[in-house]
């Protein structure tokens, strides 16, 4: 069954300290600013890690942007070293995203947002 995405996927750019700020974002903006200390968007900000989150309900301090959401992932952009911003991709199916999903979007972002 292929993946549903609810809220659609999109960017949240870094534009102050420990601060996300949406766009470009395709989709409902439930969300326009995410600290670093909230939510899974906010998770990937502050640990530079990817956030697979199979169940958001079951993730600590989840924001509920969107009434739909049941799965995440979201992605940390680096370039030159410094983060950037996070990908952010929302589904209405619960475990709707793979590691492999995770795998291949980070090294496309990588590669885009770092070329040799």
């Amino acid at each position: 069954m292929p993946t549903t995405v609810s809220t659609g996927p999109g960017f949240y750019r870094v534009t102050a300290p420990d601060l996300l700020k949406i766009g470009p974002y395709q989709g409902g903006h439930g969300c326009l600013t995410i600290p670093f200390s909230r939510g899974v968007r906010g998770a990937a900000a502050r640990t530079g890690q990817v956030q697979l989150v199979p169940d958001v309900d079951a993730f600590p301090g989840h924001i509920a942007c969107a009434s739909g959401t049941r799965s995440e992932l979201v992605i940390p952009v680096f370039a030159a070293g410094r983060l950037i911003g996070v990908l952010d991709i929302d589904s209405n199916r619960p475990d709707a995203f793979t590691q492999d999903d995770a795998d291949r979007l980070t090294e496309i972002l990588h590669d885009s947002f770092n070329p040799t």
